[in-house]
């Protein structure tokens, strides 16, 4: 059983900065890919962010320059740093993760999720 923790959201101003953590924990064989999505009141998840096992990176372009996604694959922890907050940024944010078990099967987590608001 492999699980995904999410921490870090919170209240912030605009122009504020937060960091998300994401840590897989359980029987982890690897970690392939990890990436975070936002998910607005009323909207799709949107995928916000991604990184491979060898640290390649996407991003939407709305986040492009402000957040910055990033593993410890020691840790088995995926982070998003949040810099210049905007409140359309204000969200829901999940995170997602491929990894193989014990068993080798790979299979596609989700978070619980984490409230980033960000208002005056």
């Amino acid at each position: 059983q492999v699980q995904l923790v999410e921490s870090g959201g919170g209240l912030v101003q605009p122009g504020g900065s937060l960091r998300l953590s994401c840590a897989a924990s359980g029987s982890i064989f690897n970690v392939y890919y990890m990436a975070w999505y936002q998910q607005a009141p009323g909207k799709q998840r949107e995928l916000v962010a991604t990184i491979t096992s060898g640290g390649a990176t996407t991003y939407t372009d709305s986040v492009k320059g402000r957040f910055t996604i990033s593993r410890d694959n020691a840790k088995n922890t995926v982070y998003l740093q949040m810099d210049s907050l905007k409140p359309e940024d204000t969200a829901v944010y999940y995170c997602n993760a491929v990894i193989s078990g014990q068993n080798h099967t790979p299979y596609n987590y989700w978070g619980q999720g984490t409230q980033v608001t960000v208002s005056s």
